[in-house]
């Protein structure tokens, strides 16, 4: 089982300062429709701060419960993935106790580091009892207090140019595609 957790706080901006970053309509929508998509267990969006998770709660209410939901079944069955968090280490605790053990994490970067894992080894972890956690900065990405505490990390994303910032509901897609598509000939 994989579940993805969309990380606010503790981001970096483009300075590499520690920040807090606003949730996005498109960021809740597009990464739990590829979540349902490749039957993900859980989307954990982490936002510590109280009135950005009522923005959350509220758009997320609209599409589970409210009008949307009633005009737009597939869209309330993907939204109905989404838990608002206040931390990591609440997701955390959360899968522990519910599997009785830690989920392995991985982190998402642009950068390749020594903990890398390659996409099919992870699709093979991901075959495995163990509940995998992949985890998605916002902003410039994942501050170094949440890298430091992962079991491993995720190759970048490359395309043909130097260009290299793709927006995270792109980047959750194509990893998710990478790890749980089914294989193609």
């Amino acid at each position: 089982m994989i579940d993805v957790a969309l990380i606010h706080y503790p981001v970096v901006n483009k300075n590499g300062d520690i920040i807090g970053s606003a949730v996005t309509n498109l960021d809740l929508h597009d990464i739990a429709r590829a979540g349902c998509t490749y039957g993900i267990g859980t989307y954990w969006v982490v936002l510590p701060d109280a009135m950005q998770q009522e923005v959350a709660a509220k758009i997320i209410g609209h599409w589970t419960e409210g009008y949307g939901g009633k005009v737009n079944p597939d869209r309330r069955d993907a939204l109905s993935l989404i838990r608002i968090c206040s931390s990591l280490d609440e997701v955390i605790d959360g899968l522990t106790e519910q599997d009785n053990k830690p989920p392995f994490i991985l982190a998402t970067s642009a950068r390749k580091d020594k903990r890398t894992m390659g996409f099919n080894a992870v699709r093979r972890m991901s075959e495995s009892d163990r509940r995998l956690l992949i985890l998605f900065g916002t902003a410039w990405g994942l501050a170094p207090e949440i890298m430091e505490r992962v079991d491993g990390i995720l190759p970048p994303l490359m395309g043909k140019g130097r260009y290299n910032h793709l927006s995270v509901r792109s980047a959750a897609s194509i990893i998710l595609d990478r790890i749980m598509a089914p294989e193609y000939e």
